[in-house]
């Protein structure tokens, strides 16, 4: 008999198999030996009070686990289909994996490079300004998500099967935990080895990857999509393209709107990334100097809503670094990552504004893309206060909400450095106004949060991508090109690592039904 159970158990005991069982039989009334096994689904911390852990647990009584554990196959596919992928992020990777599992051969077109080589160019943004436009943190195998951290978490329960996609990173190199917790994360030094494991899958199945490989233009013929064309000079035929670039694959939104492909502009959000000791987060959660070993590094989740704008915390890393995402140069743009043990002294989270369309009216006349300008005029103010470096501009929260230019910064995980600068008068009113207010508020809940110690810097813009692409929904398709279906966070369809990795299965499935009867 499986019975299952939530069990609360303190830091100290909770990799303990036997005060698991005895808590067990407790709980269920049982003998001890009646309690063969305990198996835990579901793991995360609970620090209203005393911290503890939240378990869910399978337990089985008189009875033991018969190791039925879920199989995903991988056979080699044929050439008779052919579906081209462009972009390597979790939404062409999961979609190509999904599509050789229904024996279809994906061909992957990447703008950067693989994982290992990619990190040659992020050194370059981070000690001497330099962007490439086609590998950065954002452009590259992997996607956004590699070098920023793979974080895991995901609402989006109805869009896919999250166990799935779990269990295929966990076989993939993984580390077996991130499929019961709650807030699941790989970590920036782990994962681009889970990605390389991805690619050899598809490698070893006859897929194709094609590196340094960015598409210049599509080939449509009479409403169909009939392949695409590669820096200027390559064309790759297939039967159906599914398009995952990535929200900051701005080119790709000019080349589909020259194609007569529709797209839609979109509320997102922007702001910046703040950073504090981690320590002091600690402090503020766990409600303690002296943090158990067996706790993670503590993180948080705020809102606030401030005349009609919401301001967010979003992407928060506990244990990180903050990181250079600019994917063109004349652009600073921020994020956040962390390894796996999460070990930095620093916290850094995005604390944005919801964007609208009454905040890009200026830009109406360039429809589709007056978000996308809004957007981009934010990262290039950035770059001009930061004396065209990707020194960022940088501001303690204390002196944010007065208006006051910092005198002196914190120290700070940014490799690049900071410049001090005055973040109330290079964001907008709106966002001045939304985040002093919020931070404020956030203060009285978290003392300490805006404080000297707390750093601000600007600017966090890629939250999600400002413009859409026109997809009918029932079939995955845009309405304007029969075969082409746009995928992931660059369609403006996900937001994260996993409902991208959702929705590129979703768009696998829905292109594999459409080459089935065409």
């Amino acid at each position: 008999m499986i019975k299952q159970i939530r069990i609360l158990v303190s830091p100290d005991k909770v990799d303990d198999p036997e005060e698991l069982q005895l808590l067990a039989a407790r709980i269920l009334k049982r003998q001890l030996d009646e309690v063969n096994a305990v198996i835990v689904k579901k793991k995360s911390v609970d620090a209203r009070g005393e911290p503890v852990f939240h378990l869910l647990c399978d337990v089985y009584v008189n009875d033991y686990p018969r190791g039925e554990e879920r199989q995903i196959i991988y056979n080699p596919v044929k050439n008779e289909k052919k579906i081209i992928i462009v972009g390597s992020g979790p939404g062409g990777l999961f979609a190509a994996l999904r599509l050789i599992e229904l024996g279809i051969k994906p061909i992957i077109l990447e703008r950067g490079k693989d994982v290992q080589t990619r990190r040659k160019d992020l050194k370059l943004i981070q000690k001497f300004d330099q962007v490439n436009p086609d590998s950065n943190y954002c452009f590259g195998e992997g996607g956004a998500g590699t070098y920023s951290d793979g974080k895991l978490y995901s609402r989006s329960v109805k869009r896919g099967d999250i166990p799935k996609i779990l269990k295929i990173f966990a076989d993939h190199g993984a580390d077996p935990a991130i499929q019961i917790e709650t807030h699941p994360h790989i970590g920036s030094n782990r994962l681009p080895e889970v990605i390389k494991s991805m690619r050899n899958t598809i490698l070893n199945c006859g897929g194709e990857i094609y590196f340094n490989s960015r598409v210049t233009d599509l080939l449509i013929k009479d409403g169909k999509i009939l392949g695409v064309i590669t820096n200027d000079r390559d064309e790759f035929i297939g039967d159906a393209v599914i398009l995952a670039a990535g929200h900051s694959a701005r080119d790709m939104f000019f080349i589909l709107h020259k194609n007569g492909i529709r797209l839609e502009q979109k509320a997102f959000a922007m702001g910046v990334r703040i950073e504090h000791p981690q320590q002091l987060i600690n402090e503020i959660q766990y409600h303690t100097k002296n943090k158990s070993e067996k706790l993670p590094a503590a993180s948080y989740s705020v809102s606030f809503n401030s005349d009609e704008k919401a301001v967010y915390s979003f992407c928060m890393c506990p244990g990180g670094i903050i990181i250079p995402a600019a994917s063109s140069p004349g652009e600073i743009v921020v994020n956040g990552m962390s390894m796996a043990k999460r070990d930095s002294q620093y916290a850094n989270s995005g604390l944005v504004v919801s964007v609208n369309e009454n905040d890009w009216a200026k830009y109406e006349s360039d429809y589709p893309f007056s978000a996308l300008r809004f957007q981009q005029e934010l990262e290039k103010r950035a770059f001009e206060f930061a004396n065209n470096t990707q020194k960022a501009p940088a501001q303690r929260a204390s002196d944010f909400v007065n208006k006051k230019v910092s005198s002196s910064l914190p120290k700070s995980s940014y490799i690049p450095g900071l410049t001090s600068s005055p973040l109330h008068e290079l964001l907008p009113e709106f966002m001045v106004k939304g985040l002093s207010n919020a931070l404020r508020y956030f203060d009285k809940k978290m003392k300490g949060y805006c404080s000297d110690e707390a750093l601000l810097v600007g600017v966090e813009t890629r939250t999600s991508s400002p413009v859409r692409v026109t997809r009918i929904k029932e079939s995955f398709m845009s309405p304007d090109a029969e075969g082409l279906f746009p995928c992931g966070e660059g369609a403006g369809y996900a937001g994260g690592i996993m409902s991208a990795a959702m929705d590129g299965e979703n768009c696998a499935n829905a292109a594999a039904k459409y080459v089935s009867v065409n």
